[in-house]
């Protein structure tokens, strides 16, 4: 026969277990997955309505993600005077020096604009990245309010003009939280933000608009005759950096990695006619990125409403 006592302390536990698990939120199973991403939305790929999203108007820094708008800026330049895609970009000493990720075009070289895209979006090229900003420069206004003021400092002065016209671009678009100081990612102080996941989707759907965007951002590999110094060429291979364009059902659009922005990753996917736009800012690590923007598009692709 149990005792009292025990019987008593059996009939407390049950109870205290059940008043603490009154006090806690459940499982909510109709809801988008936990992911590592410190901010995040979920868009349609055609209208940019919103399906979900976690502090999507979060100002953060969002690394090379930056490259959509300087390809747009080339692209809407292209979209002017179609010639553009012919001439020949001319890699300056700053240009091949920049630091970080690279498409290794070097001093001297000349690449196609055409082709630069390509060198841009794909090894995700921060050297093809200031070498447009200096190719275009001449022809773009000069900074104005929209720009900070470290942009026209004479660092700047070959590039100025061109990360002006990435933050006119971005006032056009309705881009209301973001600010750019760098051709190809943040730039700035640790404190200065480049932009919100919002505002990328914004981006991604203007820059969608142009053909050529469409295809660059889907392409796995580009190769590409470079002309050397010494007027022979070369063959430049470029792998993207998407790891999802592996599966059948993504076709874009571009990653970003640093120590102060995290993992990033704007993708779009396609499954059963039903596209979205998903990005992620923040994630843990670059593998976790891909797991969280899967999970994320997994997750939309199966919801009923």
């Amino acid at each position: 026969m149990m005792s009292f006592s025990r019987c008593f302390v059996l009939v407390f536990s049950v109870f205290s277990l059940k008043c603490f698990a009154a006090d806690r939120p459940t499982e909510d199973l109709a809801g988008p997955p936990a992911v590592t991403a410190k901010s995040w939305i979920i868009a349609d790929l055609e209208s940019g309505q919103e399906v979900a999203s976690l502090l999507a108007n979060e100002p953060r820094k969002a690394a090379s993600t930056t490259k959509i708008m300087c390809a747009y800026v080339v692209l809407e330049l292209v979209q002017k005077d179609p010639a553009v895609l012919d001439e020949w970009v001319s890699i300056s000493k700053l240009a091949d020096s920049t630091a970080g990720s690279t498409a290794d075009v070097k001093a001297g070289e000349k690449v196609q604009v055409r082709d630069g895209l390509y060198a841009l979006m794909l090894p995700s090229g921060n050297d093809m990245g200031n070498a447009f900003a200096e190719h275009f420069h001449s022809r773009l206004a000069a900074p104005g309010e929209e720009t900070p003021k470290g942009v026209k400092a004479p660092a700047y002065a070959s590039r100025a003009n061109f990360i002006a016209e990435m933050n006119r671009t971005a006032g056009r678009l309705g881009m209301t939280d973001s600010t750019y100081r760098i051709p190809f990612g943040d730039g700035g102080a640790e404190t200065d933000y480049t932009t919100t996941a919002r505002d990328l989707v914004k981006l991604t759907l203007a820059a969608r608009k142009h053909a050529l965007f469409r295809e660059v951002v889907a392409a796995q590999t580009h190769r590409a005759q470079i002309r050397m110094p010494n007027k022979k060429e070369r063959e430049a291979e470029w792998k993207n950096s998407n790891e999802l364009l592996k599966l059948a059902n993504y076709d874009g659009v571009k990653t970003g990695t640093t120590t102060s922005a995290g993992a990033c990753l704007v993708a779009t996917g396609s499954y059963e006619g039903r596209g979205f736009i998903v990005v992620t800012l923040g994630s843990a690590s670059e593998e976790a990125r891909f797991a969280d923007n899967r999970n994320l598009f997994r997750w939309v692709w199966g919801k009923r409403d």
